[in-house]
């Protein structure tokens, strides 16, 4: 069990960052390249390794509250946006976690060595470039389809079951025009009395939410397009 060419940064308070019990040292152990941060530092030098990181462990025990806000900070940098975070808790903190907050996964401290091993290699699946028949991949766009979930930049996005509906329909068709008749048969039934006006405000619904991550275009007079991004 080895995490060999994976590079991984440990962002933490102080003396926390080589504790004898800390992911630090685990995950060298475990065969990783580990960066680390000090929360405080200038976010240049975390920048400038963005390329290279597979993962962003957040280990602030002693101040469990800055989690999510260290959270938040790093999902507002361009070059870390779509970089999978993970935070560590400990067992009593998990009831107090923030899913709204930006990381995509947590770890329980004390670690096992077993459990941080397979949590960086999910975070590193989530973070490939690849779909497939439960996941659903555009640019920082991740859908989730077993878990019904939408994802942007790791962030949840809110959206109602017909809106998560009309996104997986599209993205799987990207590249392709669909039109408002066949989106109106294939996501809301071929029994459906509304009329096209529907599929446009769920589609600026979509907008509102994703934003500029979405490369839905419009093409007037046809109906839609994802582009490939």
């Amino acid at each position: 069990m080895a995490v060999a060419a994976t590079t991984v940064a440990v962002v933490g308070h102080g003396p926390e960052l080589e504790r004898e019990d800390g992911a630090a040292k685990l995950l060298r152990a475990l065969g990783a390249e580990v960066f680390t941060h000090h929360l405080w530092d200038d976010a240049a030098a975390l920048i400038e390794q963005a390329a290279r990181l597979r993962a962003v462990l957040i280990e602030t025990l002693s101040r469990p509250d800055y989690a999510a806000q260290i959270s938040r900070s790093l999902r507002t940098l361009p070059e870390l946006s779509s970089v999978p975070l993970l935070v560590a808790v400990s067992a009593a903190q998990v009831a107090q976690l923030d899913d709204a907050a930006g990381y995509n996964d947590f770890v329980v401290h004390p670690y096992l060595a077993d459990e941080l091993y397979a949590r960086i290699r999910r975070l590193e699946w989530f973070a490939s470039e690849f779909s497939n028949e439960e996941r659903l991949k555009i640019g920082t766009i991740v859908i989730d389809r077993q878990a019904q979930q939408v994802r942007n930049g790791g962030t949840l996005v809110p959206l109602t079951q017909r809106e998560r509906a009309l996104l997986i329909y599209l993205c799987e068709r990207r590249g392709r025009a669909t039109t408002r008749r066949e989106l109106l048969a294939r996501v809301w039934g071929a029994d459906y009395q509304g009329g096209p006006r529907t599929v446009d405000i769920h589609v600026r619904r979509l907008r509102q939410k994703l934003g500029d991550a979405l490369p839905l275009r419009t093409l007037h007079g046809v109906g839609y397009r994802v582009d490939a991004p």
